[in-house]
């Protein structure tokens, strides 16, 4: 199972976007989405606050913005990105 966390916030247009991709690559991959809102966390807040959507893979952003069905795949498919 890969593990992705979604940061987010509330309106955020892209991020539905984003969520929607990550809908799609779950139909050929198994992926766990895990949603956080940027603005519960005054830490990510500092970090992300101008970059949201951010997609990441355990401490490591995979997308920013914007990402396609076959980039996000080539992502999490990727020798930098697999884990032991």
């Amino acid at each position: 199972m890969i593990q992705l966390t979604l940061l987010t916030r509330e309106g955020c247009h892209l991020c539905h976007s984003m969520r929607a991709v990550v809908a799609r690559v779950g139909e050929k991959r198994p992926i766990a989405l895990h949603e956080v809102d940027i603005g519960t966390s005054r830490d990510l807040e500092d970090r992300f606050g101008h970059e949201i959507p951010v997609l990441m893979r355990e401490d490591r952003v995979i997308a920013r913005y914007r990402v396609s069905v076959t980039d996000l795949l080539a992502r999490l498919d990727g020798p930098e990105t697999r884990t032991g």
